[in-house]
C-alpha cells in the first residue's frame, strides 16, 4: 500500500454582499413651479407623468417625498443632477440622499 494520504480539495466561494441602498428625497419649497418639478422627475428619474405628479403632490403636502432608491453612487449622482437642473433654471428645488434602513 501507499503511504500517501489524499485529501479532497476545498473550494472557497467568496460571499458577496448586496450594496447598501440610498433613498433620493425630494424636498418641497414654495417657489419652484409644480410643472417644473414634474419635468425634472420625468427627465432625471425616468418616471411617467402620473408617477411624477404623484411624487410632486406628496412632497407638496408632506414637505418631503422619497423619489427612488438606488445604490449610493447612483443616488448621489441623480440627486445632484436634478438639483443642478433646477439651479440652472433659477429654482431652489432640492434633492438629497440618505441611507435606507
Amino acid at each position: 500500500m501507499s503511504d500517501f494520504v489524499t485529501r479532497p480539495r476545498t473550494r472557497v466561494v467568496p460571499q458577496t454582499k448586496r450594496p447598501h441602498l440610498h433613498k433620493v428625497i425630494l424636498i418641497n419649497d414654495d417657489y419652484t413651479p409644480r410643472e417644473f418639478v414634474v419635468v425634472v422627475l420625468k427627465a432625471e428619474f425616468r418616471l411617467s407623468e402620473s408617477q411624477a405628479h404623484r411624487i410632486m403632490m406628496t412632497a407638496h403636502r408632506r414637505g418631503v417625498c422619497v423619489v427612488a432608491v438606488y445604490t449610493k453612487d447612483i443616488a448621489e449622482t441623480k440627486a445632484t443632477r436634478a438639483t443642478e437642473a433646477a439651479r440652472k433654471h433659477g429654482y431652489p428645488l432640492l434633492f438629497t440622499t440618505e441611507p435606507e434602513e
